[in-house]
This record gives C-alpha cells, sequence and structure tokens, in this order.
C-alpha cells in the first residue's frame, strides 16, 4: 500500500489521535508516526506544517492530507475494506454510523471533567451532574449495541467484530478505567474487550513510556 503516515500527540493524552491509530492498527495497514508533543512553545507552528485545522491528528497519504478522526477512519475503511471496519449488515452499519457521529460531537461534558491521563490513575476526580448524565448515555449505547447487535457469539465489540464505533469509544474506555468510574458488567466486559487489544496495550505501553509529563 502507498505510503502513509500519522501525525499524532502524545499518546498519554490525545484521545483523538488514538481513534484512527486504533483504526489503522486493527485494519492491519502499515504506516509512519509522527509525534508532535503537546503544549509545547513549537507545538503550534510544527502542527499547522502537516493539518490544515491546526489540530491532530493529520493522515498523510500520498499528497492527500486528511484530517478529523472520524474523517481519518472513513478513510481507512475505504482503503481495507476487507477489514470490516463498518458492520457487513446495512441496518448494524447505520447504527454504528450513528454511534460513532454521536461520541465525534457530544460528551463534553466527559471530556472537560475526565480528560484522557494513562500515566496517572485519577480515581473519583471529574465527578460532575453533567458528566455523570454522559456516562449514562454512553452506557445505554453500548448496552444497546451489544443487545441488538453484538451478541457474544459475534464477538465482543460494540456490533461484534471490531469496528469504527469501537475506535472512536476507546478513549473513553481508557477514561472510565482511570477515574474508576462505575459501571455496568456490560460496559465492563465491553472496556475488558478493548482494553484487552494487542494494539491498545501497544498504546497505553507506549504513553506511559513518554517522557511529557502534562497536566490534562
Amino acid at each position: 500500500m502507498s505510503d502513509l503516515t500519522l501525525v499524532i500527540g502524545n499518546k498519554a493524552y490525545s484521545s483523538w489521535s488514538l481513534r484512527p491509530w486504533l483504526a489503522l492498527r486493527q485494519a492491519g495497514i502499515a504506516f509512519a508516526e509522527t509525534v508532535i508533543p503537546l503544549r509545547q512553545p513549537d507545538t503550534a507552528a510544527r502542527i499547522a506544517e502537516r493539518s490544515p485545522s491546526g489540530r491532530v491528528p493529520a493522515l498523510i497519504h500520498d499528497g492527500l492530507t486528511v484530517w478529523d478522526s472520524l474523517a481519518i477512519c472513513e478513510h481507512v475503511a475505504e482503503l481495507a475494506p476487507e477489514a470490516g471496519l463498518w458492520p457487513a449488515d446495512r441496518a448494524a452499519r447505520a447504527v454504528a454510523r450513528s454511534v460513532a457521529a454521536e461520541m465525534h460531537s457530544g460528551f463534553t461534558s466527559l471530556r472537560s471533567t475526565m480528560p484522557m491521563d494513562l500515566k496517572r490513575n485519577r480515581m473519583g476526580r471529574g465527578k460532575t451532574e453533567a458528566t455523570a448524565a454522559d456516562i449514562a448515555r454512553i452506557q445505554e449505547l453500548w448496552d444497546d449495541a451489544r443487545t441488538h447487535f453484538g451478541r457474544p457469539a459475534r464477538g465482543p465489540f460494540l456490533f461484534g467484530a471490531f469496528t469504527i464505533a469501537d475506535a472512536m469509544f476507546a478513549p473513553v474506555v481508557t477514561r472510565l478505567d482511570t477515574y474508576s468510574v462505575a459501571v455496568s458488567p456490560v460496559s465492563r466486559a465491553y472496556m475488558d474487550a478493548v482494553l484487552d487489544l494487542p494494539a491498545m496495550q501497544e498504546w497505553i505501553a507506549a504513553a506511559k513510556d513518554e517522557p511529557w509529563e502534562l497536566e490534562p
């Protein structure tokens, strides 16, 4: 396949970077990665050289730049249709896209009060009524997907096999784990399946080894 480079932020903190990185890994697509540390004096200038939005992630593919996590995931799905990054069933695919889009545009309270942090345990922090409402809605989405589309025989993810919907929620899984949020058995089983992915283990290990320490 043609050369691809994914430009990302710190693995410990850049939740948006994790999403397409995980999609690429799960699709089995080889790619190079460029890590631009966040909140450094030259961060904005370095990102602006590679991303028209001035944000990470950005995927550079044969001179084409694709920015925004969900857009990159869609591009990856087109590059590797055999990977099944969207469900084959039309109804499941429509719901998976809805789930991914809701994650992409929503849950601002959770993002604000419980930012991704793979270096520290933040048990008990970030609790607000608005965040609790976000977490309740997330678990509702997970339970509905698992009930209607992700029956155990099909696999442990939201729609059975791993899809872009799982990539979109992977940073949420890390947040609920980092902040030791009590969740339902269905949610816990799903979280464990995501955290047990070899690609997730690779990302988490790299995040812990990063030299940068930021306060989210």
